[in-house]
């Protein structure tokens, strides 16, 4: 109900889309093809679920586990070689697509689905900025900050990509997060200790290793910067200082275990850089003063700005891109909606 008076009645309806095309990438095959499947099905939807051709397994399992407890068509699971894409998204059947994965890709899912225009959620690419304001302790916030940044070896959409540090306790943080990235165990995730796994596949692996060659280039590496020998696609968690802007480190999304580390003094100043970017999905705030932490978040560019903390997701907060890191919500009531079509329902009295 949304209003009702001595002249009239109006209702919004939440309907079913119909058919709902799921894409997912290959860093976290399963949740996120979670977040799009339960949805779709708590709305009345379909699914046709497309993982990425290099982790396929995982979702042919949860086709083959929905198949157990679900009609028959309710979820479907089809393969590729990134070659059914356009069909899927082109198709008149489709009502909806929700897309994980590149600014690249989700700009020719976007143009795919024009033909027809389908309802699209495309979460995208991120650059995520950090900022430290100088209040905080060094040793306190870096632990944190590694995390957030190396998180399944920085490959992760809503890592911490660029992290800017005030002056005065610059050197105290690079000097801890680089003694982070050195005591980290990298090696096969089967193994008791280990804290860090592989690049999920070569194109990518090759992709990072170009990175870690403009940092060595660019900037000043203190801690890793080189891959492991060996069988897998392992690269030394890396921490780069005293790096430009304009570098491609910062200026790109690595997507890898390679975090630059960038100097401030002033805080307009640093809003204003950490915004100069194409991308706005995330960012956090870090100082000891939540309220002037909430100050500067509040002037970030991006879909979800933390304050003391990153990565924090939940089904039950909406969570969204700015710029070309994606249109539409996922999760929370409005994510939820997403994959509806309101109706309104005006009665005369």
């Amino acid at each position: 109900m949304l209003k009702e008076d001595a002249t009239q009645k109006v209702v919004r309806q939440h309907k079913p889309l119909g058919v709902v095309a799921a894409i997912t990438p290959w860093n976290f095959p399963v949740v996120l093809l979670i977040f799009k499947v339960a949805p779709a099905l708590l709305a009345g939807d379909t699914v046709v679920a497309k993982p990425a051709p290099t982790t396929p397994l995982t979702t042919l399992k949860f086709g083959e586990l929905c198949a157990r407890v679900l009609p028959p068509g309710v979820v479907n699971v089809i393969l590729d070689q990134n070659d059914l894409g356009a069909a899927l998204t082109g198709h008149p059947d489709v009502a909806k697509v929700a897309f994980t994965g590149s600014t690249a890709t989700g700009k020719k899912v976007m143009q795919s689905a024009a033909g027809t225009l389908k309802r699209l959620t495309l979460e995208l690419g991120g650059n995520d900025a950090a900022i430290v304001l100088r209040d905080v302790d060094p040793k306190e916030v870096a632990p944190k900050i590694y995390a957030a940044a190396m998180f399944n070896a920085g490959q992760t959409c809503i890592a911490i990509k660029r992290l800017y540090v005030h002056d005065s306790i610059y050197d105290a943080v690079c000097d801890e997060l680089g003694r982070l990235a050195r005591e980290a165990v990298v090696g096969d995730g089967l193994e008791q200790g280990t804290q860090r796994g592989p690049i999920q596949n070569r194109a990518q692996f090759e992709r990072v290793k170009g990175f870690l060659e403009g940092a060595r280039r660019d900037g000043k590496v203190v801690a890793g910067g080189g891959v492991l020998e060996g069988e897998g696609y392992f690269v030394q968690p890396t921490i780069v200082r005293d790096i430009p802007d304009n570098a491609r480190l910062v200026r790109e999304e690595q997507f890898g275990p390679v975090l630059p580390v960038l100097r401030y003094s002033d805080t307009d100043d640093v809003i204003g850089r950490a915004n100069d970017t194409e991308f706005g999905l995330g960012g956090s705030v870090w100082s000891a003063d939540r309220d002037r932490a909430f100050g500067v978040a509040a002037r970030i560019d991006a879909g979800t700005v933390w304050v003391n903390k990153h990565l924090d997701l939940g089904p039950d907060t909406p969570f969204a891109g700015a710029k070309q890191s994606g249109i539409g919500v996922e999760m929370g009531r409005e994510g939820l909606e997403e994959f509806t079509q309101a109706t309104i329902i005006n009665v005369a009295k």
